[in-house]
């Protein structure tokens, strides 16, 4: 028999690869609102964000880190396991009572796997809107490729669904057992939720931002819940209870129509993250 032992020191997935071409394109940005939904909809993952997370007293912050750190899971290279191991240390002292007033860890192994899996339905689901629908070969490789980030977060393989045969029953019974709105999700989708302006990059454009904030704000507001929604998988809408409408739909797949023909013709700065703009020069090297 065969033993299927992790490697000691995972590895993230591979150049050239389907998460390769996905997870450092600006496109990807898009989809971020809906898997964080997602996540919080969990109720320990949910009650864990509400009460640790600093992302409304600092949200761009928060979003800077996120975002680097995902970068670093897929473009990392040798770097990518020592992030796993950062978050894992990170989240050791995260615990309390859930949404449904169970205790909860933030690493038991059910609670930490599900934020990893909503990554995939997520990726999945919105590429018929923003890129092109995937074959079934892109999909099972983006799946397996999704896994071995699963590994770089230090979660073992007996704790998530090692096919995708195995991983859609698993996603259904989460969303039919676990998954709910709760107060994180109402907020991360509120049209009225204070925001404050970003405080990131030259001070005339921090300037400027404050200035038009009470203008952008609102619209802003109204663009992310409308692509928070749009981009979560209809099964996950229908367990949250989210209502989209066919005029919805239709205006996602205009905008997506827009997106598809822009960003395939922008300049490399431009159309993917410094990350993989970086691991990409030094792959062609």
């Amino acid at each position: 028999m065969i033993e299927n032992r992790q490697p000691s020191v995972p590895t993230p997935p591979p150049p050239g690869g389907v998460l390769w071409s996905l997870a450092g394109d600006v496109r990807m940005l898009l989809t971020l609102p809906a898997a964080l939904t997602l996540q919080v909809a969990h109720p320990a993952v949910g009650a864990g964000v509400d009460e640790h997370s600093v992302f409304r007293t600092d949200p761009w912050g928060r979003g800077e880190r996120s975002l680097r750190s995902l970068q670093l899971w897929v473009y990392g290279g040798e770097a990518a396991a020592e992030e796993g191991r950062r978050l894992r240390r990170l989240h050791r002292t995260i615990q309390g009572t859930d949404t449904r007033g169970r205790p909860y860890h933030a690493l038991t192994p059910a609670n930490y796997a599900w934020v990893h899996a909503t990554g995939y339905p997520v990726f999945a689901h919105s590429q018929k809107y923003l890129n092109r629908p995937l074959t079934e070969a892109q999909e099972r490789q983006l799946y397996a490729e999704w896994l071995q980030v699963g590994r770089v977060l230090g979660i073992h393989d007996r704790d998530m669904p090692q096919t995708i045969e195995e991983f859609w029953p698993y996603y259904r019974k989460m969303l039919g057992d676990e998954i709910a709105s709760n107060a994180v999700v109402e907020e991360l989708i509120s049209v009225d939720a204070k925001v404050p302006a970003p405080d990131r990059g030259p001070l005339p454009v921090r300037l400027l931002l404050r200035l038009c904030w009470p203008v952008l704000l609102p619209r802003i507001a109204r663009f992310r819940r409308f692509a928070t929604i749009g981009f979560l998988p209809p099964d996950a809408r229908e367990a949250l209870g989210l209502e989209w409408t066919d005029a919805q739909e239709r205006k996602l797949r205009r905008f997506g129509r827009v997106v598809r023909a822009v960003v395939p013709v922008l300049p490399e700065r431009l159309r993917y993250l410094p990350l993989a703009r970086e691991a990409r020069a030094r792959h062609r090297r």
